[in-house]
């Protein structure tokens, strides 16, 4: 019984090692500039990962000093974990699996649109009181400006393969008919299409194209990407837990096994 405890304190201790991933991909995502405007998955998935660290600890307590209690708790736990970590990585695959990116007349950048994407992350952005915090977030930083400082002419931006988040908000969309003078400042054409991007396109730094629906399309593009991303780290991570899981049930129960054979033997004997 001593060598199970030992064997599924190690267990736990590996269990303990497998929050790190999921710690650090919510982390990964917070450093994220989009992300930490929107504020949405990052937080779920530290958390998530701390309360993994946790239960694991109180796995590896519990075999280690020999607390049966706790033992049971971590076992009971960790299978809720894992759960609740397989249904975030079908969410996450779910709402990014749809939209994409379309292709723009002689053009290396792609462009994106709102409506090619889920309901759920749609509803994030599309009302005013979200999309006015988003968007005073988005333009406080330098993502646009950046522009400016790599491509000077009209031929090399135009070849440039730009981000989503640049794509939709630092430029009028290419079917607007603007002319370039440098990324983030464009010529109206003397017809404007019916697009409402095209009228909402302004060449003050501040506000760009943050106010366009392409915005809020290369925004969650963007947000799509590196979701797909951190989705793939925390689907190792689930199939590792289980493994883990799985593995000390049986030793577990291994030892229970063992240790009830053994008290009959002297029983009978």
């Amino acid at each position: 019984m001593a060598l199970s405890n030992t064997i599924i304190a190690a267990i736990n201790f590996l269990a303990m090692l497998l929050s790190i991933p999921v710690i650090a991909a919510g982390i990964w995502l917070s450093m994220q500039t989009d992300n930490s405007c929107v504020e949405l998955l990052q937080w779920p998935v530290i958390v998530l990962g701390v309360v993994i660290l946790v239960v694991a600890f109180a796995g590896f307590v519990g075999a280690f000093w020999r607390i049966p209690w706790l033992l049971l708790f971590y076992l009971v736990a960790m299978f809720v974990l894992i759960l609740l970590l397989a249904s975030l990585v079908i969410f996450i695959y779910a709402v990014t699996n749809r939209g994409g990116a379309h292709v723009a007349p002689s053009r290396a950048y792609l462009e994106y649109r709102l409506e090619d994407y889920s309901g759920w992350l749609r509803r994030r952005v599309e009302s005013s009181y979200k999309w006015d915090r988003i968007k005073k977030c988005l333009s406080s930083t330098s993502t646009c400006a950046e522009l400016n400082q790599t491509y000077r002419e009209a031929q090399d931006f135009f070849n440039a393969r730009i981000n989503p988040l640049e794509s939709g908000c630092c430029k009028p969309p290419t079917q607007c008919g603007y002319t370039f003078v440098n990324p983030t400042y464009w010529i109206s054409p003397i017809s404007i299409t019916s697009d409402m991007d095209c009228v909402l396109w302004t060449n003050n730094q501040t506000q760009l194209c943050y106010s366009c629906s392409s915005c809020k399309a290369g925004l969650l593009a963007n947000l799509s990407k590196e979701w797909r991303k951190a989705d793939i780290i925390l689907l190792v991570t689930l199939l590792a837990l289980v493994c883990v899981h799985v593995m000390g049930c049986y030793v577990l129960r291994t030892a229970k096994t063992d240790e009830l054979f053994r008290r009959y033997k002297q029983g009978y004997t």
